[in-house]
């Protein structure tokens, strides 16, 4: 007899636990899928059989039953139960895929190359995946009450990033038109009257093919000049760098170097300056422009 789905009820394994499965249930909260209530942690099947998504425990991989483990032999892909989720939000339709696109490569690709072993950890660097560890108790015989908790105090913490997350992608989404309709221009510089998310949306909208070199926009009551990236994954790159006499300089020093007393700082990388007002902004990029033309 096929055992009776409750709906919106979430099952995964008990015992220690790992970001994908904790971030793939918070994806199901997040967008409605779940109920918070009906979230179980279990080995026993003949609990899990009940519950409507079963993520990284069960053998399976059937998108269509909403089953979702990668642990079996027969599943040869790179997702963790968290990709497999992803994708699922994607093909349903319950998310687009810019957005599926935004969270893979925000948050989920990691979690993924992680939990199957194709990234190490980096000395010094603590992945998400290594914060959600962190959430699992220091002792192993901790029993059964306390190590449920602890994944409900992880799964929260993803929730909450996860959303804030979507706000983000959101807040994005609406500059992309102002964006979108500077680049029309085609201009070496990008000048913009606010602070505002404008790199995912540049290069989702073709910048790498963009001719612009430059941006200008406000940041914190003053005027930042950056030289624009040639590709999404080299932000910490530049298309044109910034004078090198300027490299480092703050205050008093970038003034004498520069001429102009609105200069603020210069970041020892050459991507980045900020000045008093816009003005001074404009005179630091016709200097740079007319030595780049000498």
């Amino acid at each position: 007899m096929k055992p009776e789905i409750q709906k919106k009820s979430f099952g995964t394994h008990n015992g220690s636990f790992h970001a994908d499965e904790v971030t793939a249930c918070a994806l199901l909260l997040l967008f409605n899928q779940i109920d918070f209530g009906l979230i179980i942690r279990s080995r026993d099947f003949k609990k899990l059989s009940h519950c409507d998504y079963l993520c990284d425990v069960g053998g399976v991989y059937k998108p269509e039953i909403r089953r979702f483990d990668h642990h079996q032999k027969e599943y040869k892909g790179d997702l963790s139960s968290a990709g497999m989720i992803l994708k699922y939000l994607k093909d349903e339709g319950i998310i687009e895929k810019v957005l599926f696109d935004y969270f893979n490569r925000s948050l989920i690709v990691g979690i993924d190359a992680i939990d199957n072993g194709r990234e190490e950890s980096i000395p010094g660097h603590c992945s998400f995946s290594g914060v959600i560890a962190n959430f699992v108790p220091v002792r192993h015989d901790v029993d059964e009450k306390v190590m449920d908790e602890a994944f409900f105090k992880a799964l929260e913490f993803t929730y909450e990033h996860l959303k804030r997350l979507l706000e983000r992608f959101h807040y994005i989404q609406e500059c992309r038109k102002v964006v979108e309709e500077e680049m029309k221009k085609r201009g070496e510089v990008m000048t913009f009257s606010f602070s505002m998310p404008w790199m995912e949306s540049f290069f989702d909208l073709g910048g790498e093919n963009h001719p612009a070199l430059f941006l200008i926009m406000p940041s914190g009551g003053q005027w930042k000049l950056r030289g624009i990236p040639p590709s999404y994954d080299e932000k910490m790159q530049v298309r044109v760098p910034l004078p090198k006499e300027w490299a480092g300089l703050s205050q008093d020093r970038l003034k004498c170097v520069t001429g102009i007393p609105g200069a603020v700082f210069c970041h020892k990388g050459r991507f980045i300056s900020i000045w008093h007002t816009r003005e001074d902004a404009l005179k630091a990029l016709e200097m740079i422009l007319q030595k780049e033309k000498q």
